[in-house]
């Protein structure tokens, strides 16, 4: 089955608590199955019909009626982009040649990859600073689940995952922020030895192994053993987000008591690009929309939603400029392509 990529989630358009700057909320579960190998180990036929199995327990289950369920060799390699794009599945899913599957609800804010590094992921998002409300929402699906599913566990070590470093509760939990005015004013370099005295991740827009873009900033545990899934959820809140967040809150306080000429000159000049440009490249983009954001939430710029700057932050990746206009651009048709739909939605 063909989905519509043409709405963005509702994840995306939530307006959480602390979304000026917590962007999103994002709790994955990895597990395993008991008497399956691990993926790793396993041939062509046995990722099959661990696929096939998981398929027919998610969709036996009660939440049938929630789900979509997609055969990743089945969608185009387009497609696939997309959904990394929106987050819903990883590279190493949308690349790999074995059976992998995806299992998605209509507002995308549930989605459970099948064999992509364990044999199931599960995966919940949220707008703004939401983690333990979405955690509780995932437990529930899991829950359901375990009903026709058994997951392989040890009583010494916990859940049993294919990468050491999600061994015990297999959980990642983790926040998409926005943090233009501390790389504005140099102090982004604190955050990251703060992250990585806690043990934290930091990584960028589209999470492992990329570089941060328009100033956004994936932070999420990396200790899944000797704790709670309560108390990870827990300790990432008041020891890197509400820091984090007010680290930013000051920083942008500062700019505007301190800078305010060279604040909007920036604010308003992003604005200029992206309202006049006829070619732009996603990286630039990214940067310009992230200031005319910051413009916004600062209440320099009026007319112009936040809603609206956080759909273009996905439509105009690449995968998406191609589905939007149905056909294959290159680099440049791409450029041309992004600035044409920029300027579209921003004089909406």
């Amino acid at each position: 089955m063909t989905l519509d990529y043409r709405h963005v989630a509702t994840w995306m358009r939530d307006a959480g608590p602390l979304s000026d700057i917590v962007i999103s909320s994002r709790v994955r579960l990895a597990r395993n199955i008991k008497g399956f190998q691990f993926l790793s180990k396993a041939d062509a036929q046995q990722k099959l019909e661990l696929l096939e199995y998981i398929r027919a327990g998610l969709m036996n289950s009660d939440l049938a009626n929630e789900l979509t369920f997609l055969k990743i060799q089945d969608t185009s390699p387009l497609e696939r982009e997309i959904l990394v794009e929106r987050h819903l599945i990883s590279k190493h899913l949308a690349n790999s040649q074995s059976p992998g599957g995806l299992a998605l609800s209509a507002d995308e804010s549930l989605a459970v990859m099948v064999n992509e590094e364990d044999h199931l992921r599960l995966q919940a998002m949220s707008g703004g600073q939401q983690l333990m409300e979405t955690y509780q929402r995932l437990v529930k699906i899991e829950n359901i689940l375990d009903e026709r599913i058994q997951y392989a566990f040890s009583p010494d070590f916990g859940y049993l995952t294919a990468c050491p470093t999600n061994v015990g509760t297999g959980i990642r939990v983790s926040v998409m922020l926005h943090l233009p005015a501390l790389k504005l004013t140099g102090q982004l370099d604190k955050i990251f030895r703060a992250a990585n005295d806690m043990k934290l991740a930091v990584r960028g827009f589209f999470g492992e192994g990329t570089e941060p873009v328009g100033d956004m900033f994936q932070l999420s545990n990396q200790t899944t053993l000797g704790k709670t899934e309560i108390d990870i959820i827990n300790d990432l809140i008041s020891e890197a987000v509400v820091p984090v967040v007010d680290y930013e809150r000051k920083a942008r306080e500062a700019l505007m008591d301190e800078k305010p000429i060279e604040l909007d000159d920036k604010i308003f000049r992003a604005l200029g690009v992206l309202t006049n440009a006829r070619m732009i490249a996603s990286e630039e983009a990214m940067y310009q929309l992230s200031l005319v954001r910051l413009g916004i939430n600062l209440g320099r710029i009026e007319g112009i939603s936040l809603e609206t700057i956080n759909d273009l932050f996905l439509f105009i990746q690449p995968a998406h400029l191609q589905y939007m206009n149905n056909s294959e651009l290159n680099p440049l048709q791409r450029d041309m392509a992004r600035a044409d739909y920029i300027r579209h939605r921003l004089q909406q």
